[in-house]
């Protein structure tokens, strides 16, 4: 029976407004956007000695556009990573 007012309780959640995954999504979104818009104001400045490296190894351009693109990939990978594991897990195990 509980399983049942469960089901019911999260129709109604999704039928109201968003659901918490798509929220996560949005967040995520949100802060690869900041953080690739902080990487171009950063490229824009240009600080001396700026010399970004995307993984280690991928040498990128100090200009905007490149400081841009480091600072949202390097996040979007991280954080992205992070959030796959959460959303794997909350999948695999239900709490009963």
């Amino acid at each position: 029976m509980s399983q049942e007012t469960d089901a019911a309780t999260a129709e109604r959640v999704v039928e109201r407004g968003r659901s918490g995954r798509s929220v996560v999504l949005l967040l995520y979104t949100v802060v690869v956007a900041i953080a690739g818009f902080t990487g171009f104001v950063i490229g824009y400045i240009g600080p001396r000695d700026l010399d970004p490296q995307l993984f280690g190894f991928v040498a990128m351009p100090p200009t905007p556009l490149g400081m841009a693109a480091y600072g949202a990939i390097t996040l979007a990978t991280v954080l992205g990573v992070v959030l796959a594991l959460v959303m794997f897990v909350s999948d695999r195990y239900v709490n009963d």
